[in-house]
């Protein structure tokens, strides 16, 4: 059983799809569940993670810079096939620790955005693992943690919601500091750009032709979501591009982080307004069809 203290947490971060209060408040969180190493009973953890794209996350056993690797980092040692719940989406994933040059960037990059880390790592002798999550592609649709089709778009859209509030934190530390855009923060930028296209494609691919056949009067609701799909996908294209030349170029104006947040500004006005007019059009039809 987890200690009380990351129980409340559990319990809080299921309840409200990812979101929790308290010292983790605004902290991209996730629940791992790990077998017992000794007990052989699943072992759920909250813990921090970093987006690491292509649907990789990062975990990093700091353990807040005690003598010893955590219970969660010796679970997966013994038994890499972890369960990881992200608020939106429940999978199964494969535990990779990193090594060498590969885990020094990793944790470079993790200092870079939060220099908690390597205060951590100064308290104890050992070496900070840091553990990649990588999920096991299954068929049909991802595991969404809703329980009917309405709620799973608000799951969704809510899930993207926080991931660009995040971002537009991240960014507007950096332009108050005058620091340049940070590796990870590009990451986060260009993963979050991902699962939105993603998201957009299946929703065109998928769940439009699915309302489309059944309720021909959503054709013009329809017709306005996908119009709106491709603004944000120039808008999308647009921060990859920012984000990009950034990485590319080190000169004071490329690295600005200015210029992206004026590019995170304009996705998020945009995206706020399509997912709230999808959700009052499209929430009551399903909830309607499910009930």
């Amino acid at each position: 059983m987890p200690n009380p203290f990351n129980q409340q947490i559990i319990d809080e971060f299921r309840a409200h799809h990812g979101r929790v209060g308290g010292p983790f408040e605004g902290s991209r969180l996730l629940l791992l569940t790990t077998t017992g190493s000794r007990t052989g009973e699943p072992h759920t953890t909250p813990v921090g993670y970093l987006p690491d794209g292509d649907g990789n996350v990062l975990v990093i056993a700091s353990a807040g810079g005690a003598p010893q690797n955590p219970d969660w980092y010796r679970n997966l040692l013994a038994e890499p096939r972890v369960t990881v719940e992200s608020g939106a989406f429940t999978y199964e994933a494969e535990a990779v620790v990193l090594s060498g040059e590969e885990r020094d960037r990793a944790f470079a990059r993790a200092v870079e955005d939060e220099p908690g880390w390597a205060e951590y790592q100064s308290r104890t002798e050992r070496v900070i693992p840091v553990v990649a999550l990588r999920e096991i592609p299954v068929a049909g649709p991802p595991n969404i943690n809703a329980a009917s089709m309405g709620e799973a778009v608000k799951v969704v859209h809510d899930a993207f919601r926080r991931e660009l509030a995040l971002i537009n934190a991240e960014v507007q530390r950096g332009v108050e500091s005058g620091a340049a855009l940070g590796a990870q923060l590009r990451v986060n930028c260009l993963t979050f750009c991902q699962g939105l296209h993603n998201h957009h494609t299946g929703e065109d691919m998928g769940l439009f032709p699915f309302l489309a056949a059944r309720h021909p009067e959503l054709g013009p609701v329809l017709d306005r979501l996908r119009e709106e799909h491709e603004r944000i996908a120039a808008l999308l294209e647009e921060l990859r591009r920012v984000v990009t030349d950034a990485a590319a170029d080190t000169t004071a104006d490329a690295a600005d982080p200015g210029r992206v947040r004026r590019e995170v500004e304009r996705l998020t006005t945009e995206l706020e307004a399509h997912l709230t007019y999808e959700e009052e059009q499209l929430i009551p039809v399903l909830d309607a069809a499910t009930s």
